[in-house]
């Protein structure tokens, strides 16, 4: 449901396509319009560009078994460079507005856990191995049929658990919400700001930024979303100018006031040279004699099984956002949107950056009007571009690109009111799918809890026959899953 209205004038004719572009992209079709293609494209880079920062930060704090670290400018470079071309990938031949790069959470798998026990090599070269698996799957049909055998209802509370996940996300980045430590006078785990107050300047952009969209939304103004980042990143310059905030740490302390991610200053320089000295670097056969069999195999499942549904779910978020999802609730080329999401994990893990995945935050550009692929064009190429433009690509800080996680999140939500909450045999696990995904950080935590909850419901109320065959071995793989350290502790 975006929130852009439509362009005034004569309404496009479906039937009927501009020019050769607009039919190869079925601009027309589905209803857009090349302009608010280009603005979706931009919310999209704006709202996911934290990336290119971030993923370096991740891979770059963490040592491997050899004692070995990677350089930062090599990882930034690398991220946007294998963001750009997946990006770019997705929208030519999926035509789906997805943008991909490095994944957060599987990227601290790797650096946290995976490396310590072998090289950067070695771990970036099970990252390769666990896409062309999904690959595999995707091409013997196998991943599509999986998607297809989940029910319609529990798709769409996938799409409103994420959209509540998008929102914590936002609240967290921004330093809305924040944990509370672990003191013997609370049990609470997260509070607003510090101390239960909005104390500080960047907290205070926030709340100002996120107000302005809120208001641009109800106001249906064309380019709300994109429009309140660069609003708020505007503001964000001009109070770092005249309070001088700084960073959220300082000389390796906390700053609680301080900006997260990045301080909102002007650049001293804009182009710089990309150092893409990491690509091919990685090993596919040397961590299975260097630790033994067991522990890449379960890295290359936890993998495999984080990448697989994160995606199924970013997809049916994405096209329930732009009402692109057919009576199955499934998207177009739904095969073609996960044989690119698989060739990105593995294009990932040959770059040295982990696994690359479709990004939710996506729904920023989906909720400025974008419906096809050609919004990927745009956040494809400014991510080339940030190659070069690093210094420009770090202006905007999580206080200004967070409004517009917050506001897509609420637009998700809203899908909530299709699910029948009468029906306990769907209700219940629609529930832990959509709760789990915030309260424990994990889109797949979610979807592995509404599945196995569906499936043992179902058994329950002797309805095995409703049962997707298929769903009972997507079931038995997340009990897996859940259950790796058990399984791991009892092998060893």
């Amino acid at each position: 449901m975006a929130i852009a209205p439509p362009d005034k004038g004569t309404p496009p004719d479906p039937a009927h396509p501009r020019n050769g572009f607009d039919r190869f992209f079925e601009i027309t079709a589905r209803g857009s319009t090349t302009s608010r293609e280009v603005r979706g494209g931009f919310a999209t880079f704006f709202t996911m560009a934290y990336i290119v920062v971030l993923n370096p930060l991740i891979l770059g704090g963490a040592v491997d078994g050899d004692g070995k670290k990677l350089a930062i400018p090599a990882i930034a470079a690398a991220t946007a460079l294998v963001a750009g071309v997946m990006t770019l990938l997705m929208g030519v031949v999926a035509r789906f507005p997805i943008a991909l790069a490095a994944g957060l959470g599987v990227n601290a798998l790797v650096a946290y856990e995976i490396a310590p026990q072998m090289s950067w090599a070695d771990a970036m070269g099970l990252v390769v191995i666990e896409g062309v698996i999904i690959a595999i799957l995707v091409l013997t049909g196998l991943r599509t049929a999986v998607f297809r055998s989940v029910p319609t209802q529990l798709k769409t509370a996938i799409g409103v658990g994420i959209g509540l996940f998008l929102t914590i996300i936002g609240l967290v980045d921004a330093g809305f919400v924040r944990r509370i430590p672990d003191v013997a006078n609370t049990t609470v785990p997260v509070g607003l700001g510090v101390n239960g107050r909005i104390v500080s300047w960047p907290m205070l952009v926030f709340v100002v930024g996120l107000l302005f969209t809120i208001v641009l939304v109800v106001r249906r103004v064309r380019g709300a979303i994109l429009i309140g980042i660069l609003a708020s990143t505007v503001l964000a310059i001009i109070v770092e100018a005249v309070a001088k905030v700084g960073p959220s740490f300082v000389d390796g302390k906390p700053n609680p006031k301080g900006w997260s991610l990045n301080v909102p200053e002007l650049p001293k320089t804009i182009v710089d040279v990309p150092d893409l000295s990491l690509l091919g670097q990685f090993n596919v056969l040397n961590s299975w004699s260097r630790v033994g069999w067991l522990i890449p195999l379960m890295f290359v499942f936890t993998l495999l099984i984080t990448d697989f549904f994160d995606t199924m779910g970013t997809m049916v978020a994405i096209g329930q956002e732009g009402n692109m999802l057919d009576e199955r609730g499934t998207p177009p080329r739904a095969k073609e949107i996960l044989l690119v999401d698989s060739i990105a994990a593995a294009a990932g893990g040959a770059a040295s950056v982990s696994s690359n995945t479709s990004y939710i935050e996506s729904a920023a550009g989906v909720a400025e009007g974008a419906r096809t692929g050609a919004a990927n064009l745009i956040t494809g190429v400014l991510f080339l571009l940030a190659m070069f433009l690093a210094p420009l690509s770090v202006v905007v800080p999580f206080e200004a690109a967070s409004t517009a996680l917050v506001v897509v999140g609420f637009l998700m939500m809203t899908a909530v009111r299709t699910i029948d909450w009468t029906d306990y045999e769907i209700a219940i696990p629609a529930f832990l799918t959509i709760a789990l995904m915030p309260f424990t950080y994990s889109i797949s935590n979610g979807i592995g809890a509404g599945v196995i909850t569906y499936v043992v419901v179902k058994l329950a109320k002797g309805k095995a026959r409703e049962i997707h065959p298929l769903l009972y071995g997507v079931a038995a793989l997340f009990v897996v899953y859940f259950a790796r350290s058990p399984i791991e502790s009892l092998v060893y």
